[in-house]
């Protein structure tokens, strides 16, 4: 079956990104994720696509399974261009602005480009139906904080398809390891963080699967009123609970026979960084944090 949300699954292969130590994988990631939300112009977003573009190429992983990771997330970045874009208070009449980084919210145009920009004049709204209608300057920064949050997304399922849960669940325990000093259960927040992480793409995988059981019945999910969509869902969500939560009981009685929690864990392989993966991750966090204060 077709992988419909990639978060979660891991795909295994030889490449750099994939032999890297998943503890530096993990901060590079929180690195970026820094770079995107603290910088303020399209220049310092244009420089995170790079970075991703080139992580991707590095990683030799399925762009289009990347990519596919925004769909659970589509309706809502959907909804943040439109409540930035549209406007009640459009007006034929509105008066023509510079398009320069001074009167976009957030530094949507970076100063560094504004010479190359500085000189174009847009309408400040356009009306579609009476007063109803753009906002040319909104809808440039919803465009901004869609692509923001879509590249963070892409990000995020580029480690997950590169790295197996149980090396980002080793990964995270490490990292929050000097939390055990004041008596922080680390290790079962890093197991509730892998078993969160596998059960995205399980209960994925469970609704096509009753998805496609139902529509072999007669079931039909895209047709009639908003009620009629919503009660067609019935014979989905219920057995997909009951699904759940009997996976779960499994899952407790798995760990439970394996002795979960009677002594200190103990781990089959010992993670070790090679000095080629700190070089590395150092570069990249040092140019995240570049974008992130200086563009």
């Amino acid at each position: 079956m077709a992988l419909s949300i990639p978060l979660g699954h891991y795909i295994p292969g030889k490449s750099p990104l994939h032999a890297m130590d998943s503890r530096i994988k993990l901060t590079m990631l929180a690195a970026f994720a820094f770079a995107l939300f603290c910088t303020s112009g399209w220049l310092g977003l244009f420089f995170c696509v790079i970075l991703l573009a080139i992580a991707l190429r590095v990683s030799q992983a399925p762009s289009l399974l990347v990519f596919k990771g925004i769909k659970p997330l589509l309706i809502i970045l959907i909804l943040t261009f439109l409540f930035n874009a549209f406007t009640f208070g459009a007006s034929s009449d509105a008066p023509w602005v510079l398009l320069s980084g001074n009167n976009l919210s957030n530094g949507s145009i970076n100063g560094s480009l504004s010479w190359i920009l500085g000189s174009v004049k847009i309408p400040e709204s356009i009306p579609l139906l009476g007063s109803f209608g753009i906002r040319t300057l909104g809808a440039i920064n919803g465009l901004y904080f869609v692509i923001r949050i879509a590249l963070l997304i892409f990000a995020t399922s580029l480690l997950t398809l590169t790295t197996s849960t149980l090396e980002l669940t080793d990964a995270l325990a490490s990292i929050l390891s000097p939390l055990k000093y004041i008596r922080v259960p680390v290790d079962d927040l890093a197991t509730l963080f892998s078993i969160t992480l596998r059960f995205i793409p399980l209960t994925a995988e469970e609704v096509d699967r009753l998805v496609l059981a139902q529509r072999a019945r007669g079931a039909v999910f895209d047709k009639g009123s908003p009620v009629r969509r919503m009660r067609a869902w019935t014979p989905v969500l219920i057995p997909l609970f009951v699904n759940l939560f009997r996976r779960a009981d499994q899952l407790a009685s798995a760990m439970d026979a394996r002795c979960y929690g009677a002594t200190q864990r103990t781990h089959l392989r010992v993670m070790a960084m090679k000095s080629s993966d700190i070089i590395m991750g150092i570069g990249i966090v040092v140019f995240c944090l570049l974008i992130a204060l200086l563009l």
